[in-house]
């Protein structure tokens, strides 16, 4: 089976050798053959078509997307892969789908995802675990499994997922594919359900940086509608590109090459700096000195915000209801119980408890403090070096059921990707070998809004490598 990238899809339908409607129904069929296998798709958009575009000369019209169930989508149900919102059909569209819409891409379903985002493994959906197409009994990484499930499945050409503390780039690096999480607020959050507003950032799954390129630049740029959308200018990715690397300087954090990466991985990693000095990029070490408070000072701001946004879901106004009506506060208590998961809860009840009083001073606001010290020391660095190289995860996909027991263990899957939300900053994985026949991924991280490098440098790396183009085992087998 070949996986066909959102450029090779637009050459076809742009020289008529396969129509739009072709490309959706191979998709289709693909999805219907391979999902029960993969649990990557919640639902299924087999009615969708591209005629509501309002450029006939888009692009990337008549190119299939998965979306992950974050994201409403009008008409369409958006259930954050929890029982709560199991019945919500959205009124209306999220920005970046909107935006996508005018273009005349296709939505080809909703992917599972770790409930309201919350996780690292997609263990915690209603829906039921999604599936590493590596290996059926690993995980795919999380939240945004489902959406990274599917493109290396071939069940998709490229996803939308959500990042908050690695969730694009961690289950990219599990599954062999290209994560890009852009800065904050490149890409409107309207319409994308919160988790953490301060963190949350919707962003690209794809097979290569060419093909999240082109997607970024289409489903970026301000929005009224989102306070904190940001008025800079979203360029033309793909002209970038092919930009000169020589010259280039990348730092290594030292922080990232403590000792603690497995020898087995550091020796893909340093092939892969090997590759990219022969590209005449240069590297240099670095220190981000508080990067070792991340994980701590996340595990604190975020379920903090989380706390608030999912404060709306009582059963009242829509959602999911309890049919115990006795008194108002027991029908609070009794829908939550039943609506929210296991490690939604967990999480409510952490940040409830650091926003109390007498504990605010003592977390919340002593985390805020860590986080502007993490910040700092990006901008000190990126006065040093272009772009910051380093491992995407510490290791390869684990199996299922293997940390879902111990949530500290499972926090500390995002070690290397929970700085750059708490700072804001672009970063990207994208895949550089295998470890026992699994995937492992490299990240890259810029200054703000300099997604043009990244995707430039990772492009680059693309040309002269061939691991994002990989397939699984279980994509061979549907040919037979």
């Amino acid at each position: 089976m070949k996986r066909h990238t959102v450029r090779e899809l637009q050459d076809m339908i742009a020289d008529q050798s396969v129509s739009s409607d072709e490309v959706y129904q191979l998709y289709l069929n693909r999805i219907k053959a391979m999902n029960d296998s993969i649990n990557a798709f919640i639902s299924i958009e087999s009615d969708e078509t591209s005629s509501g575009t309002e450029e006939n000369d888009s692009e990337i019209k008549g190119v299939p997307y998965a979306l992950k169930d974050i994201f409403c989508s009008e008409g369409d149900k958006t259930t954050c892969g929890s029982k709560m919102l199991s019945n919500f059909v959205s009124p209306y569209d999220a920005t970046v789908v909107k935006n996508l819409r005018k273009k005349g891409t296709i939505i080809l379903g909703k992917t599972n995802m770790d409930e309201f985002a919350m996780g690292s493994s997609n263990e915690t959906s209603f829906y039921g675990n999604v599936l590493n197409p590596w290996d059926t009994e690993r995980t795919p990484g999380g939240s945004s499994g489902g959406s990274a499930a599917a493109v290396a499945a071939g069940m998709a050409p490229i996803a939308l997922g959500t990042d908050t503390g690695g969730s694009i780039r961690q289950p990219a690096a599990l599954t062999g594919i290209t994560g890009l999480k852009p800065t904050y607020g490149r890409c409107s959050r309207y319409g994308m359900i919160a988790f953490a507003s301060s963190l949350d950032q919707a962003g690209i799954l794809s097979i290569s940086a060419e093909d999240a390129a082109i997607f970024l630049e289409h489903m970026a740029g301000y929005d009224h509608k989102d306070s904190t959308s940001s008025m800079e200018e979203v360029p033309k990715y793909t002209e970038f590109l092919n930009d000169n690397l020589s010259g280039k300087v990348v730092g290594l954090p030292k922080e990232f090459f403590d000792g603690s990466l497995d020898s087995k991985y550091q020796g893909l990693v340093s092939d892969s700096i090997h590759e990219y000095e022969k590209m005449g990029i240069k590297f240099k070490d670095i220190s981000l000195p508080n990067i070792k408070y991340s994980v701590p000072t996340y595990y604190v701001v975020a379920p903090a915000e989380c706390s608030s946004n999912l404060a709306r879901y009582d059963g009242v106004r829509f959602g999911h209801r309890s049919s115990d009506d006795s008194d108002l506060d027991a029908f609070y208590k009794k829908t939550r119980k039943e609506g929210f998961g296991q490690e939604v809860k967990r999480r409510i009840i952490t940040g409830t408890y650091v926003l109390s009083a007498g504990y605010y001073d003592a977390y919340y606001l002593k985390a805020q403090k860590v986080r502007q010290l993490i910040n700092q020391d990006f901008l000190n660095a990126f006065k040093e070096v272009d772009v910051i190289m380093g491992p995407t995860t510490q290791q390869s996909a684990f199996k299922l059921g293997e940390k879902v027991d111990d949530p500290v263990s499972m926090y500390m899957n995002d070690i290397y990707t929970i700085s750059s939300n708490l700072s804001g900053v672009p970063a990207i994985s994208h895949p550089i070998g295998f470890v026992d026949d699994l995937p492992f991924g490299m990240q890259v991280i810029a200054p703000h809004f300099m997604e043009h490098d990244l995707l430039n440098i990772v492009h680059k790396y693309q040309m002269v490598t061939d691991w994002h183009l990989q397939i699984p085992g279980i994509c061979r087998e549907l040919d037979r």
